[in-house]
């Protein structure tokens, strides 16, 4: 910590002509810093004819969005680029790559993907990518497999379990997703007119004890080393390309916390797209949202199969159908925690633009309704739905 400063624009030049590993750092000119999250500065490194080549990015010791009343580690800014630096060598074409990071600074500089676009945005204006749903199942097949007991040795799996303990970050995913919506908090951030529907969540004895049960799992499950945080926003997309970014939240948990998270964006998207499209023109644009999370899943647990059948180094693990039976239990749990992720961006403190920036007051209000209904839904009934098109059939008779 004594060797931290916080970056300026000139800094991070200089520290990308150092570690950018271009031929000529010095094209490397100009700074803009582009952050729009809670934790971190991020700067776009622009060279001599403004063309953005590398990002620098860099973690606060401090939640940006409140301040300094909310402290932070800057560890995590090592598990992040560790974390990516993992996923990298198991899924390099749908993971950022890291090209250099210094502990000391919790600075590190990563690939430029300027000719990229934040998919949460594509989706809201309704821009379609055909092949970005299974390009996030295989992603998180490769990851997820591949830092799970079915491919690591017993010792390297524990060994890595110690080197991702994440814990400071993790008690913000333990507030934000199992506590806070179903508390009065002062973190907590809805309107006064959905006071009743929020009061019933506090007042929902079953809800409360099936999250309680979903907490006590991303205590407990270390499964494989998550991303911990593959929402929308933390995808970049191009024709036919897709990168996952943004991984402070990595640690070793339960599979279906990813597959859940993503899920429930989708879905997010789904409950605010009347705000922003209209109902009549929002309905093809909600079919492809829920074609997309068929898509996503379905990718994803075939994928993984394939590699259990192919990979798996545990001979136990390996007996035939048990990879089948695991992942029953992945998509359980992705239901239950696709829901949380429903509520807490509808109750909690860091909603996403996909509702809130619909204009009419009104349909936002309804948008939100909606997506704590149905991610209250989802958490009670997880155990009950079966399989993928379950899940959509239960989407539409929330809808």
């Amino acid at each position: 910590m004594s060797q931290y400063r916080t970056f300026s624009a000139r800094d991070a030049v200089a520290y990308a002509q150092q570690f950018g590993g271009l031929d000529n750092p010095s094209e490397l000119v100009d700074a803009q810093e582009v952050g729009d999250g809670n934790l971190n500065l991020v700067f776009k490194i622009f060279d001599t004819q403004g063309v953005s080549r590398i990002i620098v990015k860099q973690a606060l010791p401090y939640v940006r969005c409140v301040g300094e009343s909310w402290p932070l580690t800057l560890d995590r800014a090592r598990l992040e680029a560790q974390t990516l630096v993992e996923h990298y060598q198991h899924s390099p074409q749908h993971t950022v790559k890291i090209h250099h990071f210094d502990p000391q600074l919790a600075v590190m500089v990563m690939e430029d993907l300027s000719d990229h676009k934040i998919w949460r945005g594509e989706l809201i204006n309704n821009v379609f990518y055909p092949h970005a749903a299974a390009q996030l199942g295989e992603y998180l097949a490769q990851v997820l497999f591949h830092t799970s007991d079915f491919y690591l040795h017993p010792h390297d799996k524990k060994a890595q379990v110690a080197q991702f303990i994440n814990p400071e970050m993790c008690e913000i995913t333990e507030d934000l997703f199992f506590n806070d919506p179903y508390q009065i908090h002062e973190r907590n951030n809805y309107p006064a007119e959905l006071e009743a529907d929020v009061a019933a969540l506090r007042d929902d004895t079953q809800l409360k004890l099936a999250v309680a049960a979903l907490k006590h799992r991303f205590f407990s499950h270390a499964e494989a080393l998550l991303h911990g945080d593959i929402h929308s926003g933390s995808i970049f997309v191009a024709e036919g390309r897709l990168k996952a970014i943004d991984a402070e939240f990595g640690y070793f948990g339960p599979i279906g916390f990813d597959i859940g998270t993503a899920i429930g964006n989708l879905l997010l998207n789904y409950c605010g797209l009347p705000g922003h499209l209209g109902i009549r023109d929002a309905a093809s644009a909600r079919e492809q949202r829920l074609s997309d999370i068929q898509t996503l899943w379905t990718t994803f647990a075939e994928r993984f199969q394939v590699l259990a059948s192919e990979k798996t180094r545990d001979a136990a693990l390996a007996q035939p159908g048990y990879a089948s039976a695991f992942l029953k239990k992945v998509w359980c749990d992705a239901i239950g925690f696709c829901g949380t992720e429903l509520i807490r961006r509808s109750v909690g403190l860091s909603h996403v633009a996909d509702i809130d920036t619909i204009k009419d007051e009104a349909m936002r209000h309804a948008c939100l309704r909606h997506a704590i209904t149905l991610g209250k839904a989802l958490i009670l009934i997880a155990g009950r739905i079966e399989n993928v098109d379950e899940l959509i059939a239960r989407v539409r008779q929330y809808s």
